[in-house]
């Protein structure tokens, strides 16, 4: 009897053990497995692995030194979509659908009489992107869209001398988010990574390390 009490109150004790247990996993983001990696995921890997690595790689005292994303500039260039308004409207769209966020035009700040360009005309379209909605764009690019490249070898490992990077993207199709049957023209964009990083060295490692696959020796 005394032992069947016993097992009774340690059956009863480990209840809401595994009550909490069960939320827990409830609660916990979707992993590869799971479905699509929530965001929360990626975050959690910066937070647990990236930044304890940036840490043993640049000897940095304290999580603060480490650099972080701080936002991601997607941006088309459109010199032909100054004589047609639905070129520019094609691409705030696509851009839109590309990254989960209103895109919105760009203008010129000047005229210029060679391209019949005038001041405060729509040249481009644009969107920032920051926090969930950045962590959200950086997976689908590296796990989808840049494994579409036909022939990917990856990508150029060059930053701009303060730690930020731009990837030049030659055709919006490699997102599955634009219908190939349904585009009218090719339109390229330019994908800026924007760091806290102090040095070109620091802002490669931490792409490099959320999963940007750039070239190696071996794969040049």
């Amino acid at each position: 009897m005394a032992k069947e009490v016993k097992k009774e109150k340690a059956a009863k004790a480990a209840e809401p053990k595994a009550e909490v247990q069960k939320e827990a996993q409830a609660a916990a983001p979707q992993t590869e497995d799971q479905g699509n990696r929530s965001t929360v995921t990626l975050k959690k890997e910066y937070g647990e692995r990236i930044v304890p690595a940036l840490m043993k790689e640049f000897g940095y005292k304290s999580v603060m030194q480490a650099p972080k994303l701080e936002k991601i500039v997607i941006n088309q260039g459109l010199g032909i979509g100054v004589a047609d308004k639905k070129i520019i409207e094609t691409a705030i769209n696509e851009l839109t659908a590309i990254t989960g966020q209103k895109a919105v035009a760009t203008y010129s700040r000047k005229d210029i009489s060679n391209f019949k360009l005038r001041k405060k005309m729509a040249i481009g379209a644009r969107v920032t992107l920051r926090h969930d909605k950045m962590y959200e764009f950086l997976e689908r690019l590296i796990r989808v869209a840049l494994p579409r490249i036909r022939d990917f070898r990856g990508i150029e490992g060059k930053l701009d001398g303060r730690g930020n990077y731009t990837l030049g993207i030659q055709e919006q199709i490699i997102f599955p988010e634009i219908n190939i049957d349904s585009i009218s023209r090719l339109l390229g964009m330019n994908i800026t990574f924007v760091t806290s990083a102090a040095t070109d060295e620091e802002g490669y490692a931490l792409l490099r390390e959320f999963g940007l696959p750039f070239r190696t020796e071996k794969n040049k």
